[in-house]
Order: C-alpha cells, then structure tokens, then sequence
C-alpha cells in the first residue's frame, strides 16, 4: 500500500493503532502492583525482588523515552514504532513465561525498552495522520484510552490474577501487539524529523540523569532517603541533567533543544503535565491500597469502584478534545487541573476507617472530570507549541517528564503516608492517607497555576490545509 492511500485512509486507523498501543504501554505502569503476592507465590523472592518487577520497567521506560522519540525523528517514526512494538510484544511474552524472578524483571526491564520506543511516536504519528482541524477529538480519544489505562492498571492486573492468572497480565500484550504490528505498516505513513544526525553526548547525559533521578525516587520509600545509592542516584542525576541543559545550550544539533523553553506554552503544558502526574500516580497508589486494606474490597471490588474517576475520561476526554478545538486548550486543561485538584481535596476530607462508597463517589466523579479534561488539550498543548519537525522530542520530552512526575508522586505521596501513619491498623492508615491527599491536591492546584502561564490561542495559519503543508504551529514554538 502505498504512502498516499495510508494518508487518505489513515486518519481512523492511526487513531486506533495509537490509541491500543499507548494502551499497553501505559497499562503496564502499574498492572502488576495488585498480582505481587500472586507473583511471589510462584517465583519466590524478596520484597526487593518483587518491587523491581514495577520499578525495571518504570526506569528503562522513563529514562530511555527521548532518546526513542529522537530514533523515531532520525531513523523513520513509523520504523521505529515497529521496532518498539515488537520488543515490547516479546518481552511481554517472556514476562509471562518467566519461570523465576530475575528473568521477570529482565523481562520488565526489556518491555521498558519497547514501550520507551513506541510511545512517544503514538503521538508523532497520530499527529502527521490527522488534519489540524480535527485533531482536538482525535487527542482527546488518544488522551482517554491513555488516562484509562494509567488509571486502571490496578484493576486490570487485580481481575486478571484473581480470576485467570497473573501470567495474563502479560499475555493480554501479545495478541494486540501481534495484530497492530501489520496494521501499522499498513496502514501509517512515514514520517522523518529533521534529519540531524543522532547527539549522543545529550543522548548520554539526558539519559544518565533520568536514570539517576528516577533510580533515586523509586528506591527512595523502599531503601530509605539517606541510602548510599539513592543519596548517589540523586545527586549524580542532578548533576547530570544540569550538564545536559548546559551542553544543549551550546550544542549545534542538540537532542532536546532547549530554546523550547523559551515558549510558555511548552514550558507550562509541561510543567503542569510533570505536576498533575505527581498528584495523581501518588493518589491512585495510595487510594487502590486504602479500598483494599481499609475498606476490606478486593482488588476487583476496589478497581469499579474506582471507575466513576478512572473510567471517566473515556466519556469527557473526546468532548474536551473538541473544546479545546473551539476555544483553545488553555481554559480546558486548567479547568481540568481544578476540578482533579478539587476532588482529591474533598476526597481527603471524607476518608474514614467507615466510610461509605455513597460519600467518596463525588470526589470519583470530580476527579474523572478533571482527568478527561486534562489529558485531550494538554496532547494538542504540547504538538502544538512546537514547529512540526521537533514533534517528535517534544513527545518525549512530555512523556518523560510525565513519568518523572509519576514516580516523584508516588515516592513523595509515600514517605508523606509513612511519616504520619502507617499500616499497623485502618486508623493509622486514614492517618496517613489525609496528609498525602492534600499533599497531591495542593500539587495538581499548582498545575492548575502553571496552565494559566499558556497564552491564548492564536488563530491557525490559513493556508494549512494538512500536517504535511503547516508551516508552523498554532502556538509560536519561540516567542510563547
């Protein structure tokens, strides 16, 4: 099939071939956290063992996503978007036929790799296949599946290992992977970046600091903040990242230019999108355990009744993606951060060792609307604030910081609980629970403030009729 009959015909199909593919990437952040003790059961392991079967896939995932996004703009976005799928559809088949517990974190460590490839070209991709004018609905859809399965990994994991089997968790990837790999050269068109060649001192730098910080944050609950290695992930992470805005300052092709910053859209979606995650990843890790070991529901029981706020998006998301097309998608994005600030707040308010499902289901609700508010304007926020070439390392750039929020949220949000209560009964947990939720509204309000720093939108160029004749973006990528 030609490119051309790919372009014409590859608006809907680019939408669902995304969409599944984020999916499962997205999915696999937190599917396992609810089958560890399944997990342990018939691989045997350590505590330690058993939270890097979470954390090898949130290191390799986070740390290597710009470095995917830049391979995408070099190499091909559509070639490296398969290579990302098959990695991640094999290692997923090796996750579910790991016959001991190192192979399973290799495995994890593996399906980092390919989700780290593949993810931030969905975006890429669904952007090149997509007119400008519709594209408000097709993030929002992309942004809803996204926000569903970050939200209802818990769920998924937790019915698969009560009712099938933990194995399933990871067999769930291989047919959808199976069958989105012929699709996707199909049926998407490719699609190059600028052309300059790899920068791998950036590449390095970027990537050591990533690892160090993230190594830093998910060890930090665990080992404690004072640990050698975390104090030393922590601070050579620093270290390195601040060499890398120096050497990108100076450098001729840097990976993520940082004149980017320069624009307040970029740097506002982006802060507010580090922001929401922190409050957010913190909140549903806390709360899934809260209607589990306070509230007395199993894991399939906690995960519906979750649903008013994790299934939420799918209905919302869609309609704020056309908002954001009719009235931009500042007022959008900020409205969401509000009112997902708002909930978590009541939220905090309500817990109890006793409390009804009938006095958290508003706070459900509210926090569902801001999350499918959220996430369809914030997509189109960050493609649109910069110029058409650099949408692939803004993709990535976006998508890291996400990660590095989901991890700071749940480091954070942690030692918050920790330090006030604890697990010895449900009151000590309530106790600990407040803080940390008021900790994650605080955050996301503060997200809420970084939206506002976006400016308005502008009108789009009259002449851009398709991605591939769109001079510049909508918002100016320098100026903000």
């Amino acid at each position: 099939m030609s490119e051309q009959t790919a372009r014409r015909g590859g608006t809907v199909w680019a939408l669902v071939i995304t969409s599944v593919a984020g999916f499962m990437a997205a999915l696999d952040n937190l599917v396992v956290t609810t089958a560890l003790p399944s997990i342990r059961k018939d691989l045997g392991g350590a505590l330690d063992d058993l939270e890097w079967t979470v954390s090898a896939y949130t290191l390799t995932f986070a740390v290597l996503l710009m470095f995917g996004a830049a391979l995408g703009d070099r190499f091909g976005r559509r070639r490296l978007f398969l290579t990302g799928l098959t990695i991640f559809t094999g290692a997923s088949a090796a996750a579910a036929m790991s016959t001991g517990i190192d192979a399973l974190i290799a495995a994890r460590a593996i399906q980092g790799v390919g989700a780290a490839i593949m993810m931030p070209l969905t975006l890429t991709l669904l952007t090149a296949a997509v007119p400008a004018a519709k594209r408000g609905m097709a993030y929002g859809i992309w942004g809803a599946v996204n926000g569903l399965a970050v939200a209802s990994g818990p769920l998924i994991g937790g019915s698969l290992t009560e009712h099938v089997s933990w194995h399933w968790i990871f067999w769930l990837n291989v047919p959808l992977g199976i069958a989105l790999l012929p699709l996707a050269r199909l049926r998407l068109a490719e699609s190059h970046g600028t052309g300059a060649p790899l920068d791998i001192p950036g590449t390095l730098l970027a990537s050591g600091g990533l690892f160090g910080i993230v190594y830093g944050l998910v060890r930090g609950p665990a080992d404690g903040w004072t640990a050698p290695l975390v104090l030393t992930g922590l601070f050579a992470g620093a270290a390195l990242l601040t060499a890398f805005v120096l050497y990108s300052l100076r450098a001729k092709n840097p990976m993520l230019p940082m004149r980017l910053f320069r624009s307040r859209a970029f740097s506002g979606i982006n802060a507010a999108s580090l922001l929401m995650f922190l409050g957010m990843f913190g909140s549903i890790f806390l709360l899934s355990q809260f209607m589990q070991g306070v509230l007395g529901y199993s894991p399939t029981e906690a995960g519906l009744r979750m649903l008013p706020w994790t299934g939420m998006p799918m209905l919302v998301a869609p309609v704020a993606g056309i908002l954001s097309d009719r009235i931009g998608g500042r007022p959008v994005v900020a409205a969401g951060l509000f009112f997902q600030a708002a909930g978590l707040g009541w939220m905090a308010s309500v817990v109890d060792p006793g409390v009804s499902y009938a006095a958290q289901l508003p706070a459900l609700i509210i926090s569902g609307v801001g999350m499918g508010l959220f996430f369809a304007p914030a997509a189109n926020l960050v493609m649109s604030s910069v110029r058409a070439t650099e949408q692939g390392i803004a993709s990535g750039a976006n998508n890291a910081l996400r990660e590095v929020g989901g991890a700071l949220g749940i480091a954070i949000m942690s030692s918050i609980f920790s330090s006030q209560g604890g697990y010895e009964s449900a009151q000590t947990f309530v106790d600990g629970l407040q803080p940390a939720l008021v900790t994650g509204a605080a955050v996301v309000a503060v997200a809420g403030a970084a939206a506002l720093l976006i400016p308005r939108r502008r009108a789009p160029h009259p002449t851009a009729t398709s991605p591939a004749e769109e001079p510049t973006p909508t918002l100016d990528p320098v100026a903000g």
